[in-house]
């Protein structure tokens, strides 16, 4: 079993991610921490208007790997990674990028994009 690419998953734009990896590799880890960060922020005192400084800094760091992900989950849909602006339509673009992303399979077989992470597991 070979190891898992972390430098890759998390800062390329190439290449494809499955669903699982998505939701259980970035989302979650991605959720605990912050929760964590959250918490000491407020028992550090460290937040004004709501946001805290650890809050804040982890998410200024997670812009690149949040935006990299995204480009994967997308062109295992068979979509550019630019599909990820539709983050710009007011409500209906979020709600539209989380079915592609987090809840629709990617396509069967090696797309433009490169190979099914899934070789044909369903």
């Amino acid at each position: 079993m070979q190891a898992f690419d972390w430098k890759w998953f998390l800062l390329s734009f190439d290449g494809r991610i499955t669903r699982s990896a998505y939701w259980l590799k970035f989302v979650l880890p991605y959720l605990v921490i912050a929760v964590v960060l959250g918490i000491l922020d407020a028992i550090l005192g460290m937040q004004a208007e709501g946001v805290g400084l650890l809050g804040g800094l982890f998410g200024l760091a997670a812009i690149w790997p949040s935006i990299a992900v995204g480009a994967k989950r997308c062109h295992d849909r068979g979509r550019s990674g630019w599909f990820q602006l539709i983050l710009l339509i007011p409500v209906v673009g979020v709600i539209w990028l989380l079915v592609e992303v987090g809840f629709l399979r990617g396509t069967m077989g090696e797309n433009r994009f490169g190979p099914d992470p899934l070789d044909g597991v369903a």
